[in-house]
């Protein structure tokens, strides 16, 4: 898609609430043509400048903060008990449960980095989850999920977009809440989830396709921490 505008401007969203961004005048609308208010001047700034920064072509996937706000708009807010439910849903395969059964040294790695974060979960959250080693599944109890499930329900829904872009490149619902409480920064979400992965890359080496995938899955876990970032800063 080229570029038609030339200004694009930060202005009180029409109903009061919140800031919208507008291009030549023409307040900025979702991919299904919705009007995108957003609640945090921050996060319209930030929008903004994607949208200044494109050249003759606008190109989507350089405007992250533009596809959350999106997000929120199209999806979460029509569809959030869906969304919940989807998000609820990692609790019952968490990843931090799921410890290697061989070898020792990478199941040490494993359990030195998610302990403590279940440790947390139950604290935080009273979610008790139990851990497994090896593949095969383990049946979290009801009330274990049903509190993972009301620390989802207690997340608005501009922060759900980047607990659903957090929890889905992590694998784990427990990581991305633990970026959302503070408990972790983006990086280290992103390092204890790929435990497994670097632990392999260690003993046979990594090929080029390999590390751009790793490279993407961290910006992109970084964007959703910036996400919450914008939106907590006003």
């Amino acid at each position: 898609m080229k570029r038609l505008y030339k200004a694009v401007a930060v202005v009180p969203a029409g109903d009061g609430a919140g800031f919208s961004v507008t291009l030549d005048g023409r307040e900025l609308v979702s991919p299904a043509q919705r009007p995108m208010p957003m609640p945090a001047r921050r996060v319209a700034e930030a929008v903004a400048a994607e949208w200044e920064a494109q050249t003759d072509e606008i190109d989507a996937r350089a405007m992250p903060m533009t596809g959350f706000a999106a997000t929120v708009i199209d999806r979460v807010t029509p569809q959030r008990e869906h969304v919940v439910s989807e998000l609820a849903g990692y609790g019952g395969s968490d990843l931090v449960c799921y410890l290697a059964d061989d070898p020792t040294e990478l199941t040490a790695r494993q359990e030195a980095a998610w302990a403590p974060l279940r440790a947390w979960a139950a604290e935080a959250l009273g979610a008790r989850l139990v851990p497994v080693a090896g593949v095969m599944p383990i049946a979290q109890s009801p009330g274990c999920l049903a509190a993972l499930r009301q620390a989802v329900e207690a997340v608005d829904d501009w922060e759900m977009a980047a607990l659903h872009t957090l929890t889905s490149m992590t694998g784990s619902l427990v990581l991305g809440l633990a970026v959302l409480h503070g408990r972790l920064d983006a990086d280290a979400a992103y390092t204890a989830s790929e435990i497994d992965e670097t632990f392999q890359i260690e003993r046979w080496g990594m090929d080029r396709e390999a590390e751009q995938r790793r490279r993407a899955r961290r910006a992109e876990v970084g964007e959703a921490a910036k996400f919450v970032e914008l939106l907590r800063a006003g």
